[in-house]
């Protein structure tokens, strides 16, 4: 859904933000709490969302990590979960030398970093309905 007319600046920033895992959106965010100036419903959208993205990345790679140290104590699952380890992260060469995982977040955050840089509230299932649901309008 195209918002109302979002500035250059905030299209450009809301791009690097999906870019940079919500680095440059946090500062941004601290920029504007020190010069007391309020982020434009447009822009918040955008930070929260690549803020809140980073983070569930984060817990899911611990989470899916500590299911796999127990599996892989598990005799017969050990085989079965090592090697779909191994197709899932290996690189494959016919796809940039990416991972199937890889190639999967790189997609969404390249999916978010564009539409976001053409004015366009990015929508992912789930997250988009939290931020939407706890952002100000």
């Amino acid at each position: 859904m195209q918002t109302s007319n979002p500035y250059p600046i905030e299209k450009v920033l809301s791009a690097l933000t999906y870019l940079t895992a919500g680095g440059v959106g946090f500062v941004w965010l601290i920029i504007a709490a020190i010069s007391r100036k309020t982020v434009r419903p447009f822009l918040m959208y955008h930070i929260m969302q690549s803020i809140f993205l980073s983070i569930l990345y984060y817990l899911l790679k611990v989470f899916l990590g500590l299911i796999m140290i127990i599996l892989l104590k598990i005799p017969v699952i050990s085989f079965l979960a090592g090697a779909a380890t191994y197709y899932m992260i290996t690189p494959l060469s016919f796809i940039f030398n990416l991972s199937i995982i890889q190639l999967l977040t790189t997609s969404i955050i390249l999916y978010l970093a564009i539409t976001s840089f053409l004015g366009y509230e990015s929508y992912l299932p789930w997250v988009s309905n939290i931020i939407k649901g706890n952002t100000r309008r």
